[in-house]
């Protein structure tokens, strides 16, 4: 069963997901640690270079291996429009109890996170050149609609209007649950949610300046 203790000190297990327009580099055991650029050489100089950024993020133990690639998955559209979004064959291996706690633990240190930011940012961010992109507000409810829409695919469901906190509940629980019945393998579902909520953390950090 895969997913058990991952040693800080060794290698950073890490694929790539190549479409036609972006590259993803994804670790592998570490859920939100997910970059993306034009090329495999350039998206994992991106995921390096947000090393020390994940690490501030998470409580567990750091990742300070090197990167190592184990694989790599064919993109699709929604690669190409900006969110990783294929599986691979490590994905049909279930997480172990421990790992999946592990991996839980990392996705809600990531909500602190983006809690964290976005209370601390200003109502109006700064825009992109062509004058682009959501104010605070805007983005925190795109990440909680997001995440309420992935619920299906994690085999749980929650009305609109449920309070974020017992949205995340019903996440935390689902993930939890190892017959959970949804379309996304968990690992994956991990990987998405958490990348999703941290993208957009510092996003709104990056832009309060």
């Amino acid at each position: 069963m895969a997913g058990g203790p991952v040693d800080p000190d060794g290698p950073v297990r890490v694929y790539l997901e190549v479409g036609e327009t972006w590259t993803f580099a994804v670790a592998l055991d570490w859920p939100g640690w997910a970059r993306r650029a034009r090329s495999g050489d350039a998206a994992l100089a991106q995921l390096e270079e947000y090393r020390g950024r994940y690490r501030a993020a998470v409580t567990a133990p750091r990742a300070d291996g090197p990167l190592e690639v184990v694989g790599s998955v064919p993109g699709n559209r929604t690669t190409d429009f900006g969110a990783p979004d294929a599986r691979g064959p490590w994905d049909e291996e279930p997480l172990s109890p421990v790992g999946r706690q592990r991996q839980v633990d990392l996705l809600r240190d990531a909500w602190v996170t983006f809690d964290r930011i976005a209370s601390s940012a200003p109502a109006e961010l700064r825009k992109g050149p062509r004058g682009g992109g959501r104010d605070r507000d805007a983005v925190v409810a795109h990440v909680r609609e997001a995440e309420r829409a992935y619920c299906p695919k994690v085999g749980a469901r929650t009305p609109p209007r449920t309070p974020w906190p017992e949205q995340r509940d019903v996440v935390t629980a689902a993930l939890l649950d190892a017959e959970t019945g949804g379309a996304w393998p968990v690992g994956y579902a991990l990987r998405r949610f958490a990348w999703h909520v941290l993208d957009h953390a510092w996003e709104i950090e990056d832009r309060s300046t």
